[in-house]
């Protein structure tokens, strides 16, 4: 197998793999599939964590994933598709990030995973094996690569600053105990 043979192949893997995990994440999301909690419970959630409103958060973090996860896999809209990826995993990130990195203590670990590999894709394109490559790479330009990170840059920093303000504004007041309640007895 020649070398760029495998680079394609192995481009084909990392599209399919990421954006297959991506689009079934988005679609609990949305619909309820894989048994996901659809727009209703998944829109409760994310107000509870400070996306406002929730079911408008559910449905573009969905999308994004959705969207960008099958475009992903399709290697059509590379730049977009993994920059939008990318924005919904930085978003999912900022909720896990007080619990640490490991996923197994509820950390940030996976969703900066398939966020940075979604970038990656972004940035390195989807190889010959794909849609992109089948269509002349009318939708894969190089100036699509920034446009699309600044872009998704922009409404990430706007949509969780906005949630960190929430956060910060809802706990002014609150005042940690002065001694733990095991030492209380």
């Amino acid at each position: 197998m020649r070398r760029y043979d495998r680079r394609d192949l192995g481009l084909l893997l990392l599209r399919l793999g990421t954006g297959g995990v991506l689009a079934a994440h988005g679609t609990q999301k949305l619909f309820g599939w894989f048994g996901g909690h659809g727009i209703e419970g998944t829109g409760q959630f994310m107000e509870s964590v400070g996306y406002v409103p929730g079911k408008t958060s559910a449905t573009a973090a969905g999308l994004a994933e959705t969207g960008g996860g099958t475009l992903l896999a399709l290697g059509l809209a590379t730049p977009a598709a993994g920059a939008a990826a990318a924005g919904a995993m930085a978003g999912a990130a900022a909720v896990h990030a007080p619990n640490g990195f490991f996923n197994q203590g509820g950390g940030y670990e996976y969703a900066a995973s398939l966020g940075l590999t979604a970038a990656g894709l972004a940035v390195t394109g989807p190889g010959r094996l794909s849609l992109d490559h089948a269509l002349g790479h009318a939708v894969n330009r190089s100036w699509m690569i920034p446009a699309a990170f600044a872009a998704t840059a922009a409404g990430t920093a706007l949509i969780v600053g906005a949630r960190n303000r929430r956060l910060r504004k809802a706990k002014e007041g609150e005042q940690d105990p002065l001694f733990e309640e095991e030492y209380m007895e």
